[in-house]
This record gives C-alpha cells, sequence and structure tokens, in this order.
C-alpha cells in the first residue's frame, strides 16, 4: 500500500506509476492509496461476473420448470404407443404417474396452489416413485427413455448390481446422482427435475427374509443406502465420481423432485406369489375346504402372476418393507409372445426392420422381410426367451453377409430379400439386381 503522493504505486498489484497506463488516488482515510487502471478493469470485470453468475442462478432456478410442458396421461400413453408394442396398463400407470409428478411440480411454481380451498392449500403431495416388474427385454427401459425425451428432462440409467455400501469396493450410491447431473450439461436445477432409472434392482435382494446379521455390502445395505434419495434428501456427491475422501468439494444435489423409476425381472417371483395365493391353514382346519382363494394354475402366466404381487410378495423375495414403501406405484410388465414380437420388428418408430432397411437404402439395398421371415424371427426369439432385446442379436447375425457385401455394390441398384428360409439357415440371402 502506498504510503504517500511521492510514491505512486497500486495498492493491489504493486506496480509504479510509469509502468501502467495510469495510477489513480482512491479517495479513502487511508492518505495515499492508489489503484492502476488495469486492476480497475479487472476487478470491473470480477463483479460482474459475480453479479451475473448470480442473476443467472436465479433464472436456472426457475426456467427448467418454467419451460416444462406436462402432457396429458392420454397424450403420454399416445407417445408411448408409437415406441413400444403392448404393455397397455404399465403405459397407462407410468401416465398417470408422471403427469401427477410434474404437474405437482408445476402447480407449485405456477401458483395455482393459490387457487385451491383453504382445507387444501397446504396438504403437500409426496412423489410416487415407480417399479416395474417384468420379464427382460418386455421395454422396461424402452418406456423409462421414451418418457424422458417426450418431456426433455435430464435422464440417467444405473445398474444396481455395480453399487455397493459406502466404505467398500464398488460405486456408492450417490454416483447415480453424478451421471443424471451429467446428462443435464452439468446444471444442478435441471438434475433435480430428471428421471433416473435404475434397472436389475432385483439383484440386490438380501439373502435371507429375515434382517442381515452380517455385512451384506451389495444386498441389503444397497437398499438401505438408497432410502434417502428415493425419498428426497440433499445429497453429497463427488463432482468427478469415485470414491469421498476429506476436504473434497461436493455437489449438493437436493432429490425431492427427481422421479425415480425402478425394474427387474425378479426372476422366482412368480412362485412366491404362487405359494401365497395357494396358501393352506396349519391345524385342525387344514382339510376343510378353503374359501376365497383363486385356483393356482400350474403353468399360468407370469405377467399375470406379477399383476397379482403384492408388497409382502417383494418382502419374501429380498426387498426390505422401508425400501417397498419408497416404491407406491408397483405396475407389471407382461412377456411379448410371438405376435407381440412380430409387431416389435415393424410397427414402431425406430423398429429394427425400418432401421436395417434404412441401412441398407444407404448402400442402394432395397431390402424386403417376408410375414414368413417374421414370424420365424419372432419364433425362434420366444424359444430363447430373451424377448424383444433377443431380436437385434438374431438380426444382426441374418444380416452380416449382405451388410459385408452391400458396400462393393454401390452405384448399382439392388435388392435383398429375406424369407423365412433364409432365417432358417436353408438358404443364403443374396443381392440381386433391381
Amino acid at each position: 500500500m502506498a504510503k504517500s503522493k511521492d510514491k505512486q504505486c497500486c495498492a493491489f498489484c504493486g506496480s509504479e506509476a510509469g509502468e501502467r497506463k495510469g495510477v489513480f488516488f482512491i479517495p479513502s482515510m487511508y492518505e495515499g492509496l492508489c489503484i492502476c487502471s488495469e486492476c480497475v478493469t479487472k476487478g470491473y470485470e470480477i463483479i460482474s461476473d459475480v453479479r451475473d453468475e448470480r442473476a443467472g442462478k436465479k433464472e436456472s432456478k426457475t426456467s427448467p420448470i418454467k419451460d416444462l410442458h406436462v402432457p396429458s396421461p392420454r397424450d403420454i400413453k399416445a407417445e408411448l404407443d408409437r415406441f413400444v408394442i403392448g404393455q397397455e396398463q404399465a403405459k397407462k400407470v407410468l401416465s398417470v404417474a408422471v403427469y401427477n409428478h410434474y404437474s405437482r411440480l408445476k402447480a407449485r411454481f405456477d401458483g395455482h396452489d393459490a387457487a385451491l380451498p383453504e382445507d387444501l392449500a397446504d396438504v403437500e403431495l409426496d412423489k410416487s416413485n415407480v417399479l416395474l416388474l417384468g420379464p427382460t427385454g418386455c421395454g422396461k427401459t424402452l418406456l423409462a427413455q421414451t418418457l424422458a425425451k417426450m418431456l426433455d428432462v435430464p435422464f440417467a440409467i444405473t445398474d444396481a448390481t455395480t453399487l455397493t455400501e459406502a466404505g467398500y469396493v464398488g460405486e456408492d450410491v450417490e454416483n447415480i446422482l453424478l451421471r443424471l447431473y451429467q446428462a443435464s450439461g452439468n446444471d444442478i436445477e435441471k438434475t433435480q427435475i430428471g428421471i433416473i432409472y435404475i434397472d436389475e434392482l432385483d439383484k440386490i435382494s438380501r439373502k435371507g427374509e429375515n434382517a442381515s446379521i452380517t455385512r451384506d455390502v451389495s444386498g441389503e445395505g444397497v437398499q438401505q443406502a438408497l432410502l434417502k434419495i428415493l425419498e428426497g434428501t440433499v445429497a453429497n456427491v463427488p463432482p468427478q465420481g469415485g470414491r469421498k475422501h476429506p476436504n473434497q468439494e461436493f455437489l449438493h444435489i437436493d432429490t425431492t423432485n427427481i422421479l425415480f423409476i425402478c425394474g427387474g425381472a425378479f426372476v422366482g417371483l412368480d412362485k412366491v406369489v404362487k405359494r401365497r395365493r395357494g396358501r393352506r391353514v396349519l391345524g385342525f382346519g387344514d382339510n376343510a375346504p378353503q374359501k376365497n382363494l383363486p385356483e393356482v394354475e400350474e403353468n399360468e402366466n407370469i405377467g399375470k402372476l406379477f399383476a397379482e404381487c403384492e408388497p409382502e410378495d417383494l418382502v419374501h423375495f429380498g426387498l426390505i418393507p422401508e425400501l417397498i414403501g419408497r416404491l407406491p406405484v408397483l405396475t407389471a410388465l407382461e412377456p411379448l409372445d410371438k405376435a407381440a414380437l412380430v409387431r416389435v420388428l415393424q410397427e414402431p418408430k425406430n423398429a429394427l426392420v425400418k432401421q436395417y432397411r434404412r441401412l441398407m437404402a444407404m448402400q442402394g439395398v432395397d431390402l424386403q422381410f417376408t410375414a414368413d421371415a417374421l414370424e420365424e424371427l419372432a419364433d425362434r426369439t420366444v424359444k430363447r426367451g430373451t424377448g424383444a432385446r433377443g431380436l437385434r442379436a438374431l438380426m444382426e447375425k441374418l444380416m452380416l453377409d449382405v451388410m459385408f457385401a452391400a458396400p462393393g455394390c454401390k452405384g448399382k441398384k439392388q435388392r435383398c430379400i429375406i424369407s423365412a428360409e433364409v432365417v432358417r439357415g436353408e438358404a443364403e440371402p443374396e443381392l440381386k439386381r433391381a
């Protein structure tokens, strides 16, 4: 700091007059206090940046919800119909759950609560997370992805099998929020109204129905760690992921308005439901006729059994009651039969047949599938039990030779017809001049 006017030095950077374009005296209680023109410019830039940042934060706090368009449940289901075949009940349940979730956020922001009756104005609406039950390849992940695209909110998928209890090898539960933060373009306010899909939830079931007396770090421990995040809490998330350590800066993400959709195949849950439905009375009344008990069919449809699943069945399967209570919306998806898989191949907007036709059209090849070829593909997928996800593996194997030969025929219009004989391996797909 300059002590007198004779020594004209900047009190901030220490430069003397002559080194810079100018040094100015600051009227203050300190005699001879000076500042150079460059420090004045830098100070103005710092103040402007802080002011803009604060204004930006204030704007971002409101803009994600303000600009959010919430379609009606009917419109949401109509959009899901374009991408997902069948699963009518699941689509209806998801449409209502998503509409209620985001409409309550919009109502709170727009101030519509003020128009409610006095006895309802102070009622707080709880979040309703969703649990999807269904075999692999029936459309659980696709339903969640389509919802996120339609609403234009950040979306992240995580696999529950990679998570472990805090302090053990593996990913902490908070890392699933980091993926949503990255998907939002590192915008915390957008992150806090996003959707997270947790797949393979059934794989973290505890070892038995009773509480574990030993550490179950990838089962019951993960379920315990998920409780607060599902319900709503301000989580400390490491910006770079990985393990937490002292003296580390954290992202503070509020999960109160994040919608969680959990899914799993829950292999063996149908047997749990069957046991409950066929439960018999022990003791002297064992031989008495059982009333009001539905008959248990030996080969009953898995989707039908999943639809009758009760919270107690999930507890017997290995989920803790506290976790089940935080997933109040429960819906089951039907396994896809042969007819549904044929529709999956050709009807959705991004159907596999359409994808491969476009891919081959880029090489000048007109690709056509006969009706019996599609049925043969669906029949093979049903036998494998892989659902719609298994169709792509069959198509890739089927189209390998054609995709290998097509680029060498560029400039010539070609045609390729895939028949049932080609699918069965009784004939080779051929490229013929159109």
